[in-house]
């Protein structure tokens, strides 16, 4: 136990200073992270950084995104946005599965497609 140093009273002060400080801090970013948040609305669709499409999530749509390299196929149902097949090798852009939140995105890097989310401007 010789080891085992006790805190003194002005670290134990530093620590629960510290303590509060982070959770006051995370409580405020929560805070300004959802009031913040504007509503989903559109989904942009982006190959080699232009533009392809945008279209509303609200509204179900069926597309076939011809990519750089291949092609991915979009499908907008009950809200949601998914890569359901696409022509890369690895097809982390369909593992991605369903998005519906402004600022969401999935990535197909083989083809260099990106479907965003964004909220009403």
């Amino acid at each position: 136990m010789k080891f085992v140093k006790k805190l003194t009273v002005i670290q134990r002060r530093e620590l629960i200073l510290i303590a509060a400080i982070l959770v006051i801090s995370g409580l405020l970013s929560g805070i300004f992270y959802v009031k913040n948040r504007k509503p989903a609305e559109q989904v942009v669709v982006t190959v080699d950084g232009e533009i392809v499409a945008t279209l509303d999530l609200h509204k179900d749509a069926d597309m076939v995104i011809d990519g750089y390299g291949g092609t991915d196929h979009l499908i907008i149902k009950d809200g949601y946005a998914s890569i359901t097949d696409a022509s890369c090798p690895d097809k982390v852009c369909v593992r991605t599965g369903k998005i519906h939140r402004s600022g969401e995105l999935i990535v197909c890097l083989p083809n260099r497609v990106v479907v965003t989310i964004e909220g009403e401007e």
